[in-house]
């Protein structure tokens, strides 16, 4: 080929390059996936999620991780990423960057990289630093956080360092009978011509993004659906990542086929949306004695007896399984044959903090039929949030729906801080329990900046919120994108992702109209009734400059509060000491010699505190097969739905404690000769912390039941 048809050539590449820039027609991505464990302190640290003291580990159920995806066009690189957490917080989000830093320079930065939790209530707490968030976690607590950052630090570099050439499409359905609406009085004060433009009062849409490689292996998947991870209740202390999290080990392990739990190379999330009235206990709220329908306020007449919404199974472990699998078979029917759409066109992203109780926007008032001026408040909690929900009650005698303060509560409100003339004006319909703005001691007591988040992924819109998000909330959200996308570009209407509890976490954003019946979430809308007026106005205009290309000052930076001399109460693991005559490790229950699909082994060994070690990356227990080589091959772990960790104390004084191990036999197990391995870390009482290992005795699987079993025995 001459010189001047290869010239020729090289302008014709060089062209279409530009006009994919310009025209958006991008035909590919680069895609990086990775996983990593998140699970901390297993036991005597509080969950966070109920707010309640009392619900401190004690064991493990599934453990937590981090899945990261990376999408770059070439030009621009963004970053999401789902934790297993309660949610997620500025300190955590600055840590992981500055680990990243390290490593990349300026490479993963705010604007990029955007971090939301999944809400699950059964992780530990204490990571999270404002002191209402920390409290009944007895304050900071340093393992929490540091398992949290390191275990999104490391699935960010995992994802980093597997990036090939991809594509993604994005697909919807509708899933049925996996949620319902925990605060319906409230939904039903939205406007009735708003709610005719829908047929239920929660979102039914799951929207799934799929990441397929050039070479068309699977990579990996983003889901969202709206639904609170409160399927193990308020009376659960092992550590779980709950409904949405054994969704997304479900999705996993379907794909990737032999590989453990939290090893595979594909990656699926199951992340958080606007799911802040929407709750899995599908059989609604009852008494906890009677089982009678709770009254219109959600109380029982029983003394001390809660309301309490459950089901759709007959416990919160089969609850769990049951809303787990519904999403993971819809979220499997639409990657195998949902009508997928290919996403094309350029990554753009923004960013911004915002002072919020600096914000003002125009709110259409109904009742004057005029536009007024309206601003955010400085923080406030109100009496309804100490009432808790259907999902997870509060104490003391508070009420969902309280509109009226009591003068009691307010003197003792008044002890901490007591809020001024204008913030009771303010927050309107809302009586002030807490006046959280106004509180300082020892630090901030809830954030008053918050980091707002837009990527567009072609004509994917992903609204990184920091906050949950009611339905109809999410619903004016999304429709407020749409116009402004629509507005800007003539191209077809974008799919807008609400990305619930990402980088900053604010409580609960609810429709001005729901904050009137000052349910939970209306209570718990942080800066008054006009909350979502405000995101409505500053959400249209971060994708107005983004389209217009318009970069943005990035805002007032919040606190470090690493800077606060943070304070933590909870008591360090000082020292183990093991059962008299006995070693760490040793097994002091086996399990029965025959067994098999559905019956549940056991087996207790001596064991240290699992907070030495919460074993990242890897597991308390081992459930082994022999193999035929006589090699001992690993069948399941701590990660696994099928198996269960429990620690006991057994003396606080001598400092012993035990491990119970259990395994509930699944149904497709491979018959053979089998062992219950525990892995641990015991502290020295004169310093250093060391391993240990325990096994117990072989039993034999076979391929029947519990009523077989029994007949064996005794023929």
């Amino acid at each position: 080929m001459d010189s001047a048809l290869l010239w020729k050539f090289h302008c014709l590449g060089t062209l279409c390059v530009i006009l994919t820039a310009i025209c958006g027609a991008y035909a590919s991505y680069n895609i990086g996936v990775g996983i990593a464990d998140t699970t901390g302190p297993v036991a005597e640290v509080v969950f966070m999620g109920y707010a309640r003291p009392e619900q401190k580990g004690s064991g493990l159920h599934l453990r937590t991780f981090s899945r990261a995806f990376i999408i770059d066009d070439g030009v621009q690189r963004f970053v999401f990423v789902s934790v297993d957490s309660a949610m997620i917080g500025h300190g955590v989000r600055l840590a992981v960057l500055k680990k990243l830093e390290a490593r990349f320079d300026d490479t993963y930065t705010e604007t990029n990289v955007m971090i939301s939790g999944t809400h699950t209530h059964s992780a530990p707490g204490g990571y999270m630093m404002d002191v209402l968030f920390d409290l009944t976690t007895f304050g900071f607590v340093k393992e929490s956080f540091n398992a949290i950052v390191n275990g999104i630090t490391k699935s960010i570099e995992r994802a980093h360092d597997a990036v090939v050439p991809g594509r993604i499409f994005v697909t919807k359905g509708e899933l049925m009978g996996a949620n319902i609406n925990r605060s319906p009085t409230a939904y039903l004060n939205n406007p009735a011509a708003e709610r005719a433009k829908y047929e239920h009062n929660v979102d039914k849409t799951m929207i799934q993004l799929q990441f397929i490689a050039a070479d068309d292996r699977s990579l990996g998947v983003i889901n969202w659906f709206p639904v609170h991870p409160t399927s193990m209740n308020n009376t659960n202390k092992l550590v779980s990542s709950d409904n949405v999290g054994y969704a997304a080990i479900l999705f996993e392990k379907t794909m990737n086929k032999n590989s453990m739990v939290g090893k595979g190379t594909f990656v699926a999330a199951f992340a958080s949306t606007n799911l802040g009235d929407v709750s899995p206990n599908t059989e609604g709220p009852k008494c906890e004695f009677t089982g009678q329908p709770c009254s219109g306020v959600d109380t029982c007449p029983g003394n001390h007896e809660m309301c309490f919404a459950s089901g759709p199974g007959k416990d919160m472990y089969e609850s769990t399984s049951i809303i787990a699998n519904k999403m993971f078979k819809k979220a499997l029917d639409l990657w195998h044959g949902g009508t997928a759409t290919e996403v094309t066109g350029p990554i753009r992203v923004i960013h911004q903090y915002v002072r919020m109780t600096e914000q003002t926007a125009q709110f259409y008032n109904e009742s004057t039929k005029s536009f007024e001026e309206v601003t955010g408040c400085l923080p406030a909690m109100g009496y309804s949030f100490a009432a808790g929900t259907t999902d997870g009650p509060g104490s003391f005698s508070f009420q969902q729906g309280t509109t009226t303060s009591n003068p009691l509560w307010n003197a003792i409100r008044d002890f901490l801080a007591s809020p001024s003339e204008e913030d009771v004006r303010c927050h309107g319909a809302k009586p002030i329990l807490l006046a959280t703005g106004r509180m300082v001691f020892p630090y901030s007591w809830q954030p008053q900046i918050v980091s707002t988040h837009v990527a567009l992924l072609g004509d994917v819109i992903i609204a990184g919120v920091p906050g949950e998000f009611t339905t109809m909330a999410g619903r004016r959200l999304r429709d407020s994108i749409k116009s402004a996308t629509l507005q800007r570009e003539t191209r077809e209407e974008p799919v807008v992702v609400i990305a619930g509890l990402c980088n900053t976490y604010s409580d609960y954003i609810t429709t001005p109209e729901e904050y009137q019946i000052q349910r939970y979430e209306g209570a718990s809308t942080i800066y008054g009734p006009h909350t979502l007026t405000i995101y409505l106005k500053h959400y249209k205009d971060l994708v107005s400059s983004i389209l217009a290309g318009k970069s943005l000052l990035p805002g007032p930076l919040p606190p470090d509060l690493f800077l606060s001399n943070l304070i933590s109460l909870v008591t360090p693991v000082l020292f183990d000491t093991p059962k008299w005559r006995h070693e760490f490790g040793d097994c002091l229950q086996h399990p029965v010699k025959v067994a098999g699909p559905g019956d549940t082994v056991t087996a207790r060994f001596v064991a240290g505190h699992p907070r030495n070690n919460p074993m990242a990356g890897g597991s308390f227990l081992f459930v082994e097969r022999l193999g035929n080589d006589e090699t001992w091959i690993t069948v399941a772990t701590d990660a696994d739905w099928e198996t269960k960790f429990v620690w006991k104390r057994t003396s606080i004084v001598l400092g012993s404690s035990q491990a119970i191990i259990s395994w509930t036999i699944p149904d497709d197990v491979e018959p053979g000769e089998y062992r219950l391995r525990h892995n641990g870390h015991y502290r020295y009482i004169l310093g250093g912390i060391y391993p240990y290992q325990g096994v117990s005795k072989h039993f034999e699987v076979v391929a029947f039941g519990s009523s077989r079993r029994k007949r064996y025995y005794f023929a």
